[in-house]
């Protein structure tokens, strides 16, 4: 590993040295997503078991014209600000209704992956040649205090796929209370939740059969042996994954297989006791009224939920309350 680091990977090896010398031990989800971490997510969200992607597409498939209508009743200029923006496969049907519908805005794809952002900035214009299109590559609130500099337009922040899901309850509102921040009354947030339902479906989607979820795990300690000069045996880590119905709380672990000993390069000697887990990431599930109870401690008032057919998730329009927050 080269000891000339940039900013990006001096984070990334500080962030993982402090998880996994941390008691318990745990790794943070915002790096799953380097070039195969990408891939491996494609292939999770086409699982049959994984009956998020499905749920959210069938709202932004048939509900993006009423999504749409409610973004353009203020009928002014806006930037729309997707967090997470993966490759846009629901957010194009928004886009092209809002495209359709001739409204004046710019489209500002947020992802943590540069691999993502270059592929929307290649691909999307050849689907939507008449989309204003500038992608930030960089962390969700970053970006988003990136992009209130560079327009003092209305802002419709899109926060799809559950993405807040990737945090505990209180992280959640911590969240949305900063994101709230950078925020002016009259703005919009457009987010998306999974909703509590039958615990065996929701366990089934983070522990598929064919190992897909394992594999997006493991991929993790093999980007910090190859990025970070490690030695993890990725073979020595077993995925787990668990549901408490009653929280909502879904998580995931890699459980260490023996005792063990991994060293990520010169910076840190980490030992493992056998059966030890690391805690890879949370996917918290919600009822309606934490939603909006969320909504409200936030500083934001629910306008509108759109359903799937199934009622699985939901994806929830809500404004920015009051005057900005100190």
């Amino acid at each position: 590993m080269s000891t000339n680091l940039t900013a990006v990977e001096s984070q990334f090896l500080t962030e993982t040295v402090a998880g996994l010398q941390a008691s318990p031990k745990y790794m943070k989800a915002k790096y799953f997503y380097d070039e195969r971490g990408d891939y491996l997510f494609q292939q999770i969200m086409e699982m049959d078991e994984y009956y998020l992607t499905n749920a959210e597409m069938d709202i932004f498939s048939n509900q993006a014209n009423q999504i749409a209508s409610l973004i353009a009743m203020e009928n002014t200029a806006f930037d729309l600000i997707e967090l997470g923006a993966g490759d846009a496969t629901k957010s194009i049907h928004l886009l092209r209704e809002l495209t359709k519908g001739k409204l004046e805005f710019s489209y500002l794809p947020v992802d943590i992956s540069a691999h993502v952002i270059s592929n929307l900035e290649e691909n999307l214009p050849k689907e939507l040649p008449e989309l204003d299109i500038k992608g930030l590559n960089g962390d969700y609130l970053d970006m988003l205090r990136k992009a209130t500099v560079l327009s003092k337009r209305r802002k419709v922040v899109l926060f799809m796929g559950a993405n807040i899901g990737n945090m505990d309850l209180d992280e959640a509102e911590i969240f949305l209370i900063s994101l709230r921040q950078l925020l002016s009354k009259g703005d919009m947030l457009i987010i998306g939740f999974d909703l509590k339902k039958n615990p065996k479906k929701i366990l089934a989607a983070y522990n598929d059969k064919k190992g897909i979820t394992s594999a997006f795990n493991l991929n993790l300690l093999e980007r910090i042996n190859r990025e970070l000069g490690g030695d993890f045996e990725l073979s020595n880590f077993e995925h787990y994954a668990s549901y408490d119905p009653e929280s909502g709380s879904c998580k995931s672990y890699l459980i260490s297989l023996k005792d063990q000993t991994v060293h990520i390069g010169s910076a840190a000697t980490i030992n493992f006791d056998r059966d030890e887990p690391i805690y890879m990431e949370i996917s918290q599930k919600y009822a309606l009224e934490d939603t909006e109870r969320l909504a409200s401690k936030s500083g934001f008032k629910c306008k509108h939920n759109f359903f799937d057919a199934n009622k699985y998730f939901v994806d929830a329009v809500w404004i920015v309350m009051g005057a900005e927050l100190d």
